[in-house]
């Protein structure tokens, strides 16, 4: 199983992008989902995260001007971004807590990392 993000690109500092994840397969449980990014020199950080259950944790940074969204159906997870800024350039990384089979344990899932780049 894997999760495939895309979405990112170049945008201008002001600017709009939307992220998306999905699960590649169905699978027996699917957790929490989120994503979280790492610029250059930097850790990875949390950007967002959402439960199953609606509910949200966003990073401080972000608050206001992103939004997460899931829909449970299709197994996919969003990331809307707005209002962005030079400092929000990263590789965005989704990720999830999921369990493949019901033999199975709940496991961390990454992404790939799609490239955000903020600049004019």
């Amino acid at each position: 199983v894997q999760l495939q993000a895309s979405g990112g690109g170049l945008v201008q500092p002001g600017g709009s992008l939307r992220l998306s994840c999905a699960v590649s397969e169905n699978i027996f449980g699917i957790g929490t989902m989120g994503w979280y990014r790492q610029a250059p020199g930097l850790q990875r950080e949390l950007v967002a995260t959402m439960t199953t259950i609606g509910n949200t944790n966003y990073a401080a940074s972000v608050k206001g001007r992103f939004t997460i969204s899931r829909d449970i159906d299709k197994n996919t997870v969003d990331l809307q971004m707005n209002s962005l800024k030079p400092s929000d350039t990263a590789v965005y990384y989704c990720n999830g807590e999921l369990r493949r089979t019901v033999a199975d344990t709940w496991n961390d899932y990454w992404g790939q990392g799609t490239l955000v780049t903020v600049s004019s």
